[in-house]
């Protein structure tokens, strides 16, 4: 529909060029005015009428615009005989919206890009036959099919076959990934070689793929504080323009000048220069696997001076792994068995690890348990064939009456210093054990850390994990300001406390726990990825790929949208001042007035389709 709207565009104004070029060469060489002034109010007819319906609808809805400012001078030009002037004005506004049309759908390319990206066919196994189908119409169960070069068309399991696959689309990963059996996969990654049986989960408008668009699309509406700021502040200036030109008219009684100064004020390229630069930017973050929520985000974000990180998931892999088990009065693998069968329905990180360690060392798959309490921030709560078992943290054994021998926690204090999280083990009134366990530090986290510290944001540790093991990960990365032991809600407080202290706080976490934090702070970015629904929900900014190095992409990211933004505003607003003095000294006319200001909002389209290029770091 756009595209058509395009070319009727293109067509009506290429009409329209030809007929005022000819009128203004017959207006030299002819000497009848009759041909040459028709031809020149058939082009401003041509041009101008749009322009006009443009007006009215706006003013329908109380609104005076850009159209309502052209129309009146062009009508006010034909009025006092100006036709050629009247002409020009019409059709260089015309072509300066077209331009400026072509432009913003080139800036989109990168959204658009994703768009495209988007599988158009399924290939299903269906009663022993495979058959072809669009994407929307699989159900979940069905068992899709994908081949070398396919799109996947939806999320799911892998059950079958291998497959190296692109991810970029949804991650932003640059290498394509290995996945075999048991992997799962999202929608609009690529088969880059292999092949592939998926189970589907998630399919049409519930992928991740499909979220992903209709968030990135959402995106694109969210305001600024700025652009809300020049939108209202547009509102006023363009009536206030129309009494400025019926002022001077009255004082002067030159109604050319009054008709320029209409011309001149026209205020496009300060109405454009946020929004530009803010789908620029959006575009690039959703090519390299950022998922912005608007320009809001990104103007919190620039401007937030202390950035608070939780530690598990987000400063960590947050695939934890056992590296020590201490039993007491029972053998390790009866100790194992108990709290693997505790975190059987656990979806914390910690507890998978039990689980899966618990599998392979005692070679069986660990029985359910007959009910399940999860207490956020402590640990976990199960009723077992064998009694009550306790996974957890010293607040949770203390809450249920349990002593810590000195022994006990001579070990707890041991392991948690070298960065452990030490995890005591209890069934009934006795503790029987401790699992450690380590999760190393992220890739690229420490090298991130230095640059934010570099660029002076203070940086802090938010964490539920015991204070030995926050202590030494805030050591290993240089982080002197580190809070432990926090509960959710505790997490919310802190947050709120470092706002009033510096200002503006960035929350960053993996969007499970630290969901309230994410939601409390000025700006939150979520490390989680995809497949993290509430981080998909709640943050601000979300690193699809869980790479939490590209925090640093995300900060320079906006802040170059930022710096983008106000240099379109300057210089906006000082070519109006400049125009208006021009005017006012009768050194503008109206016909060059209207060519710099469609100049002027084609540069600002350039400016922001920078953003487009932009591939630094926070530095």
């Amino acid at each position: 529909m756009k595209n058509k709207l395009l070319s009727s565009l293109g067509t009506r104004l290429a009409v329209a060029v030809g007929l005022t070029i000819s009128g203004l060469l017959l207006n030299f060489t002819y000497p009848s005015q009759f041909v040459s002034t028709f031809l020149l109010l058939l082009a401003t007819i041509i041009t101008g009428l749009p322009i006009a319906r443009n007006a009215l609808s706006a003013l329908r809805y109380k609104v005076i615009g850009i159209d309502l400012l052209v129309t009146i001078a062009v009508i006010g030009a034909v009025f006092i005989g100006e036709y050629w002037e009247a002409a020009i004005v019409a059709v260089l506004f015309t072509l300066g919206h077209y331009l400026e049309a072509r432009s913003i759908k080139k800036t989109r390319s990168a959204i658009k890009s994703l768009l495209d990206q988007a599988p158009d066919v399924a290939w299903v196994e269906r009663d022993g036959e495979i058959i072809e189908l669009p994407p929307n119409e699989v159900v979940p169960s069905d068992v899709v099919v994908v081949k070398s070069g396919q799109k996947i068309p939806v999320d799911g399991e892998i059950s079958g076959g291998q497959a190296s696959v692109n991810q970029a689309t949804v991650t932003g990963e640059s290498m394509p990934v290995d996945k075999t059996e048991g992997d799962y996969v999202y929608a609009g990654t690529i088969i880059t070689s292999g092949y592939v049986k998926i189970s589907a989960e998630k399919v049409g408008a519930n992928t991740m793929f499909a979220r992903i668009l209709e968030m990135v699309e959402d995106a694109q509406d969210k305001k600024a504080k700025t652009q809300v700021f020049l939108e209202r502040f547009a509102s006023y200036y363009t009536p206030a323009i129309i009494v400025l030109a019926v002022t001077t008219y009255l004082i002067t009684a030159d109604i050319y000048l009054a008709l320029t100064l209409l011309v001149i004020a026209c205020p496009g390229a300060l109405v454009i220069a946020t929004p530009i630069s803010i789908v620029a930017g959006i575009g690039n973050g959703a090519r390299n696997g950022l998922l912005i929520k608007g320009g809001e985000s990104i103007e919190n974000i620039n401007s937030a001076r202390v950035i608070a990180f939780d530690k598990t998931g987000t400063l960590t892999e947050g695939q934890p792994r056992v590296v020590s088990v201490e039993a007491y009065d029972v053998n390790q693998d009866e100790l194992l068995t108990l709290a693997a069968t505790a975190e059987y329905y656990s979806e914390h990180s910690l507890g998978a690890s039990v689980v899966d360690f618990a599998t392979k060392q005692t070679g069986s798959t660990p029985a359910a348990p007959l009910h399940t309490e999860v207490l956020t921030g402590l640990g976990i709560k199960a009723e077992t064939e064998s009694g009550t078992v306790l996974v957890g943290n010293r607040q949770l054994v203390h809450m249920h009456d349990l002593v810590i021998k000195k022994s006990i926690e001579d070990h707890l204090q041991a392991r948690e210093a070298t960065g452990e999280t030490a995890m005591l083990v209890a069934r009934g009134k006795s503790i029987i054990g401790v699992i450690s366990v380590a999760d190393p530090i992220r890739t690229g986290a420490k090298d991130m850390i230095k640059q934010l510290q570099k660029s002076g944001k203070n940086i802090v540790i938010l964490t539920g994990d015991n204070q030995r093991t926050a202590a030494a990960i805030a050591r290993q990365l240089e982080i002197t300001e580190v809070y432990s032991q926090l509960m959710p809600t505790d997490k919310v407080e802190h947050v709120a406390r470092l706002q009033k202290e510096y200002g503006k706080v960035i929350m960053v976490g993996d969007g499970v726990n630290d969901a309230p934090a994410l939601a409390a702070a000025d700006a939150s970015i979520a490390t989680g990825g995809v497949g993290k629904d509430i981080a998909m929900e709640v943050a601000d900014i979300v690193l699809l790929s869980g790479d939490v190095s590209k925090l640093s992409y995300a900060l320079g990211l906006s802040r170059a949208v930022v710096r983008n933004m106000k240099t379109n505003i300057y210089f906006a607003v000082a070519l109006v001042i400049i125009l208006l003095i021009g005017v006012l000294t009768k050194n503008v006319i109206m016909s060059l007035g209207m060519l710099i200001h469609v100049i002027s909002v084609l540069l600002v389209i350039m400016n922001a389709s920078r953003l487009l290029r932009y591939s630094r770091d926070y530095a």
